[in-house]
């Protein structure tokens, strides 16, 4: 499968690496067709792996990952165009932390929307689910890491197919065991907010090899 990721951090990286390894055809995405990192991912990644604009990798991709830092995110889709989103599952990763004032951030969005909201809004043709913003990079391929695989990724979006996609991907090529659908895209903004709790919780275990099971 061709698949676009948006952004080159360490949440891009990992997510890029990993459907690589899983023998699908991944185009990096950056504000600059030259941008390092995504160079650099495509020259360690082999054959299956490039990189480009924004645009590029939305037009490339069939399924698109957002993986901006939350205060970007808007700016690469703009930037990545409408016209190329438009009828694609759009996961969405980043999260609407707001280091303006330093630590511990705060979030922009949260109250009454969520930056999955405003996504969706922006991108109404676009297929937006919002998961995997709440756990460490490492974790989102690998689930594994902690209690055997034991926890739970959350799902939130307005198309029940888009979902359904989505949470198929997160058991079948990462390994998710618990995947629980919140409901519409308006459920995002209870994944987002818990990214307080979660940096909190991050400093007082000085590991991010953790995460939140829901017990029925």
């Amino acid at each position: 499968m061709k698949i676009g990721v948006l952004g080159t951090g360490m949440v891009g990286q990992t997510l890029g690496t990993k459907l690589v390894s899983l023998g699908h055809d991944v185009k990096m995405g950056a504000r600059d067709a030259k941008n390092e990192k995504a160079a650099s991912f495509s020259a360690k990644s082999g054959d299956k792996a490039s990189h480009g604009t924004f645009a590029d990798a939305a037009a490339f991709g069939e399924i698109l990952f957002v993986c901006t830092n939350g205060n970007g995110t808007l700016p690469a889709l703009r930037a990545a165009g409408a016209d190329n989103l438009a009828g694609k599952v759009l996961v969405d990763i980043s999260n609407p932390l707001d280091f303006s004032k330093g630590m511990p951030p705060t979030l922009f969005a949260g109250n009454s929307d969520s930056l999955g909201e405003l996504i969706q809004k922006e991108f109404p043709d676009a297929k937006v689910v919002k998961t995997l913003n709440t756990i460490n990079c490492s974790l989102m391929v690998d689930p594994g890491r902690v209690g055997g695989g034991d926890h739970t990724v959350f799902v939130s979006g307005n198309d029940a197919s888009a979902k359904a996609r989505v949470t198929e991907i997160l058991k079948t090529w990462f390994g998710w065991k618990d995947v629980l659908d919140l409901g519409d895209i308006t459920s995002a903004r209870g994944p987002e907010s818990y990214l307080l709790l979660w940096l909190r919780t991050y400093v007082a275990l000085r590991t991010a090899d953790f995460n939140v099971k829901i017990v029925r």
